[in-house]
């Protein structure tokens, strides 16, 4: 494992970018992360026998930036083309949901029926499912802010886009809202790092993630983060 940790830890410790803003990867405090994120770090981390770090952010965005300019080495984002570039990614180890919430009394009943011109999309800049809907939608108009959910709030906002699990705890606690039943998208969430990194390290990752979906480890992690509703992603 000698040359990997020099490969994808020069520095002695794995840097591991996690995204607290996404409910169902990661929880807690900067100090205190935890989440089935933090959890696969570790076990890259012990793999390499280095320790890790957890550099930690309030948004997907974040991380990918602490990936791209060297302040990390590891990062857990969803796979879309915008990122295709600047990241080497695994097969997704996690599959989640991006869905709509509008209010009680909007005529919209299903995905297809926001792509319309006036409607306004509240979404987190530079989440999977702004860069997703930028490259979708073509009528509609997309407004992204540090929440999606605040600015379709703050500025009376059509539709807001979001994650399914912590769209659905928005509207129970939020009368006068409702979620639109059919996803928009599937997010597929993937362990990632530079492409710059030796093919033999891009591998061990990629196989490391099918090993961890097989033997029950992510579920594991799923359960023990409170996050039932998660699917682990199929076999690559």
């Amino acid at each position: 494992m000698g040359d990997l940790s020099a490969d994808l830890a020069p520095t002695g410790v794995l840097r591991a970018a996690v995204n607290l803003g996404n409910p169902v990867l990661a929880h807690g405090t900067p100090d205190a992360p935890g989440g089935v994120t933090v959890d696969l770090a570790r076990e890259v981390a012990a793999r390499l026998d280095v320790p890790v770090e957890f550099v930690c952010f309030d948004a997907a965005r974040k991380s990918f930036e602490a990936l791209t300019s060297d302040a990390a080495d590891l990062c857990f984002l969803a796979i879309e083309p915008a990122r295709a570039a600047s990241v080497a990614f695994t097969a997704p180890y996690v599959v989640i949901e991006g869905v709509y919430v509008v209010p009680s009394e909007s005529p919209f009943n299903a995905p297809e029926d926001v792509d319309r011109p006036g409607v306004r999309i509240g979404v987190k800049e530079g989440s999977a499912y702004d860069l997703y809907l930028t490259r979708t939608l073509s009528r509609a108009t997309i407004v992204r802010g540090s929440d999606g959910v605040a600015a379709f709030e703050s500025q009376g906002l059509e539709v807001a886009a979001g994650i399914r699990q912590p769209m659905t705890s928005y509207v129970s606690s939020h009368p006068g809202t409702r979620v639109i039943p059919e996803r928009f998208m599937q997010i597929r969430q993937a362990v990632g790092t530079t492409p710059a990194r030796r093919p033999e390290t891009v591998a061990f990752l990629r196989e490391l993630v099918e090993e961890l979906k097989a033997n029950g480890f992510v579920a594991d992690a799923l359960r023990r983060a409170n996050q039932p509703d998660a699917t682990v992603a199929p076999p690559a």
